[in-house]
C-alpha cells in the first residue's frame, strides 16, 4: 500500500557549489509552467491512496513566492491525509518570512527541514551559502513561535580546510538550536558541481572518519537518538517520511528528478525541464524480480542502526532473513550483529557499511 510522496520544487534563488539535485535559477513564468505541469502530473498518477507522509524537497521550496505557494497548497488538495501524517518542507533562513511560514502552518505542514549546513561564515561561503548563523537562530525562533516544533537541520562536514575543533564549534552551535532533528552528510564532491568543475578533492578518509565519529558521540550525548546512518532524533522525532525509504515501502515521487517505488517499479522522472513542462514526466522504470526486491529490502533497511526485524522481514517477504546472501556468514564474522529480534550492522562498523552493503547487491 502506497502511504506517502515525494514532490520537487527545482527552483533556488542561488546555486550553491556542492549541489547536485535537479534545479534551475528561480523564474516565475517557468515556476507557474511548472506547478501547472505538476498538477496534471499528480492527476495522472495517483490513486487516491490516504497518505501518511508527505515531503517538499528541492531545490528550494521557500523560493517560491505567496502566489506561487498558494498555488502549490491548492494543488496538494488533491491528496488524501491520515489524521496523524507527517508534512515537511524544506527551506533557506534567507528567503523563509514569517509570511511565508503562517501560509505553511494554516496548510498542514507539520515538519521544517532547514539547510543551515554550518555555523561558520568561512564554510558557508564554501558551500556557496547566503545566510550566517544569527539568521538562522532567528529563523528557527520564528519557526518555533508559529507553532511547528518538529525542525531538522543539516549539517555539512569533512569540508576543505575544517578541521576537528571546527566541527565540534559547529555541533556546539547546532545544539544551542534545540531542535527535534539533524541530518548530518560528509561533503560528496560530484562532477558537474561548482565544486567539481572546480576540482575540489575529497578530505582524507581517516579525517573523515574522526568527524564522524566526533558527530556520533556529542550528539548521542546531548540526548539524540543515532537511529539512521547520517541522522539524529530526539525521541519520537525519527524523520517517518525517510523511514519509508529505508523500510523498501511504496511511495510517489512527483517533479523534476523525482524518484519512486510503486506496485515493485522503481521509476525516476526526467531532469529535463522541456520535457518535464510538455508532459513527458517518465526517464526511467524498472520492473523489479524478487531477487531485486530484497536486495533493496537489505541495503536499505541496515541503514538504519536497529536493523532489520526478522518477523517483520518474514511477515513482508515470507522469506528467512537469514536465508538471503551471505547473511549467516557476516554474522559468523561479526560484520552483522543479531539480538532476539533484529538483525543489524555492528555499530562499530556503522562507518564502513557500504563494504558490507556490497555484499546484497544482486546476486
Amino acid at each position: 500500500m502506497t502511504s506517502s510522496v515525494y514532490i520537487h520544487i527545482p527552483f533556488c534563488n542561488h546555486i550553491c557549489s556542492y549541489c547536485n539535485f535537479p534545479k534551475f535559477f528561480y523564474n516565475k513564468e517557468i515556476v507557474l509552467k511548472y506547478l501547472k505541469s505538476l498538477k496534471q502530473e499528480i492527476l495522472n498518477k495517483y490513486q487516491g491512496e490516504i497518505l501518511k507522509t508527505l515531503y517538499i524537497g528541492g531545490g528550494t521550496p521557500s523560493s517560491l513566492d505567496i502566489e506561487e505557494l498558494q498555488e502549490l497548497f491548492a494543488i496538494l488538495k488533491i491528496f488524501k491525509f491520515n489524521k496523524n501524517y507527517e508534512f515537511t518542507i524544506e527551506v533557506n533562513p534567507e528567503n523563509l518570512t514569517f509570511e511565508k511560514l503562517k501560509l505553511f502552518f494554516e496548510n498542514g505542514v507539520n515538519r521544517i527541514s532547514m539547510g543551515v549546513e554550518s555555523s561558520k561564515n568561512k564554510n558557508l561561503e564554501y558551500l556557496g551559502r547566503h545566510h550566517d548563523f544569527n539568521l538562522v537562530k532567528k529563523k528557527i525562533k520564528m519557526i518555533k513561535k508559529i507553532g511547528i516544533n518538529n525542525i531538522n537541520v543539516d549539517l555539512i562536514y569533512a569540508l576543505k580546510k575544517q578541521s576537528l575543533e571546527d566541527l565540534k564549534n559547529d555541533l556546539i552551535n547546532f545544539l544551542s538550536l534545540d531542535v527535534s532533528h539533524i541530518s548530518t552528510y560528509s561533503l560528496e564532491i560530484y562532477p558537474h558541481t561548482i565544486l567539481g568543475i572546480k576540482k575540489e578533492q575529497a578530505i582524507l578518509e581517516d579525517l573523515d572518519f574522526c568527524m564522524y565519529d566526533l558527530i556520533r558521540k556529542t550528539l548521542t550525548k546531548n540526548g539524540y537518538l543515532h537511529y539512521e546512518i547520517s541522522n539524529f532524533a530526539k525521541k519520537g522525532y525519527e524523520a517517518k517520511h525517510n523511514l519509508v525509504y529505508w523500510n523498501n515501502d511504496y511511495y510517489y515521487g512527483f517533479g523534476l528528478g523525482a524518484a519512486g517505488y510503486l506496485n515493485n517499479i522503481r521509476y525516476n522522472n526526467t531532469t529535463s525541464l522541456k520535457n518535464y513542462l510538455n508532459g513527458n514526466y517518465l526517464e526511467t522504470e524498472e520492473r523489479l524480480s524478487q531477487n531485486d526486491i530484497l536486495s533493496y529490502a537489505l541495503i536499505l533497511g541496515f541503514r538504519k542502526i536497529a536493523g532489520l526485524n526478522k518477523k517483520d522481514f518474514f511477515k513482508k517477504y515470507q522469506v528467512n532473513i537469514k536465508d538471503l546472501y551471505n547473511v549467516k556468514d557476516l554474522l559468523k564474522q561479526g560484520l552483522l550483529k543479531e539480538n532476539n529480534t533484529n538483525i543489524y550492522i555492528s555499530y562499530d562498523r556503522i562507518y564502513v557499511e557500504n563494504s558490507i552493503l556490497i555484499n546484497f547487491v544482486g546476486e
